[in-house]
């Protein structure tokens, strides 16, 4: 069985590094990863596992993508981006690392040996604001954010390059994926994450959104399963547009809450305030229920209950 050449953009980031650990502990579908190119701004310390090459720069950046591709590439995770907020307050930084880079980095597998995989890593932001009852898979898109609008585009250029047998793509609509440490700079809905830390650590919380809200969850654990699905089911599985909706929990916030505060014998009273900000309310916290029928029946799963949810996100 071949080993793999994967690169992966975004590697520093919170789905990317523990894609990174997965990918360096159990490769992809039993095939092993004999290198792995990790591409983001900058690394703090160099890898301490001899198949990993760090290609410090941006995306955006020819010399960078082609010192990423230098060896034949079998998979590409497509992690890279400039999250909601962040783009919304720079849009030629969003342009540039969102649409543009992504385009070069399809394009400039057009000189490979062989046709990679394209996992792309898109958002449940294409979907925007004014949501029908129910989110199917034939839910057409109407981004409310650059950023969403710039990930439906992505989907559209996967496709297109898929068809024009540069890669074989796929782009997978990510959740709110949690728990990501820290404060979550830049992320409108890093809220989310900050809860789980927060009521695990005994600390008060101030949430944006009403406990009513009802948001769209999945753990790290569960997202990166996905991913590594993507990059190993066979292809003619996929259907002609290659976009899968990940599977999700759908659940309120104050039930997340309670479960935490369960799991970890806090009193929510105490410690979590509401104070719903309109927008965020609209944008993170309205979500109608789902059907993601195509997707599960391909493999792809969310994490099963709310119990499930706080283990596998609190532990890569």
């Amino acid at each position: 069985m071949s080993a793999l050449h994967v690169v992966v953009t975004g590697a520093q980031g919170f789905v990317g590094s523990a894609l990174v650990d997965r990918l360096l502990e159990y490769g992809i579908r039993g095939r092993p990863v004999s290198k792995l190119t990790v591409v983001d701004i900058a690394f703090p310390v160099p890898p301490v596992d001899p198949r990993v090459e760090q290609v410090a720069g941006s995306i955006a950046d020819v010399e960078v993508r082609a010192r990423a591709y230098a060896t034949p590439v079998d998979v590409v995770f497509h992690l890279a981006s400039v999250p909601g907020g962040a783009a919304e307050g720079n849009y030629e930084l969003g342009r540039t690392i969102n649409l543009d880079a992504t385009l070069g980095l399809l394009e400039d597998l057009r000189d490979q040996p062989h046709t990679p995989r394209f996992v792309f890593a898109s958002s449940v932001a294409v979907y925007g604001e004014s949501l029908p009852e129910l989110i199917d898979e034939q839910t057409l898109p109407a981004p409310a954010l650059t950023y969403g609008a710039h990930k439906l585009i992505g989907e559209v250029l996967v496709a297109d390059a898929t068809r024009l047998g540069w890669i074989q793509g796929c782009s997978l609509r990510l959740p709110g994926v949690v728990a990501r440490p820290g404060d979550g700079a830049g992320l409108m809905s890093a809220f989310m994450s900050q809860l789980f830390w927060k009521l695990a650590a005994g600390e008060p919380i101030t949430v944006p959104v009403s406990a009513a809200g009802v948001a769209w969850w999945i753990s790290v654990g569960a997202c990166v399963d996905n991913l590594l699905h993507a990059a190993s089911v066979d292809v003619e599985r996929f259907d002609a547009r290659r976009i899968y909706q990940m599977p999700v929990l759908r659940l309120t916030i104050g039930k997340v809450v309670d479960a935490l505060a369960t799991r970890f014998g806090a009193d929510p009273s105490m410690l979590v305030t509401y104070a719903p900000d309109p927008r965020v309310e609209r944008l993170f916290a309205t979500y109608p229920d789902i059907s993601t029928v195509e997707a599960e029946r391909l493999g792809l799963h969310h994490d099963g209950t709310v119990d499930q949810l706080i283990t596998r996100a609190m532990s890569k």
